[in-house]
């Protein structure tokens, strides 16, 4: 038989992919947007260190995605590389609300997550 252990009420892999996700989604809200996606990613993430850690995995890749897709159409390398590297830093500017709400979603994260009730070991035929 087996036992069932507690896991933990976070995965960091969730929040990414809720950040992710949510941002790209939210794109036409500036502020409220990447707000929402951070306090979603935060209850995911379920600790205020793995909210941190992962709002920057999604700015890093969509910076670096916007960076690439810049410099492949443009004409000259260099000019290319200038556009994708502002790119990149209009895609970090939404890391100051996507790291806001993962503090507030990870901090009110253990209203959300709700842990199963005791219960004593089984007893009967």
């Amino acid at each position: 038989m087996a036992v069932d252990r507690p896991r933990p009420p976070g995965s960091f892999a969730a929040a990414v992919n809720w950040m992710g996700g949510l941002t790209l989604v939210l794109f036409w809200l500036p502020v409220v947007g990447p707000l929402i996606a951070g306090v979603v990613g935060g209850v995911k993430a379920g600790t205020v260190g793995l909210a941190v850690a992962a709002v920057f995995v999604p700015a890093i890749l969509t910076g670096a995605l916007a960076a690439a897709g810049v410099t492949y159409l443009a004409d000259w390398f260099p000019w290319g590389l200038l556009a994708g590297l502002g790119a990149t830093v209009i895609c970090l500017l939404n890391v100051v609300p996507l790291l806001a709400g993962a503090v507030a979603g990870a901090v009110f994260a253990p209203l959300f997550h709700r842990t199963p009730p005791e219960t004593g070991p089984r007893t009967g035929a």
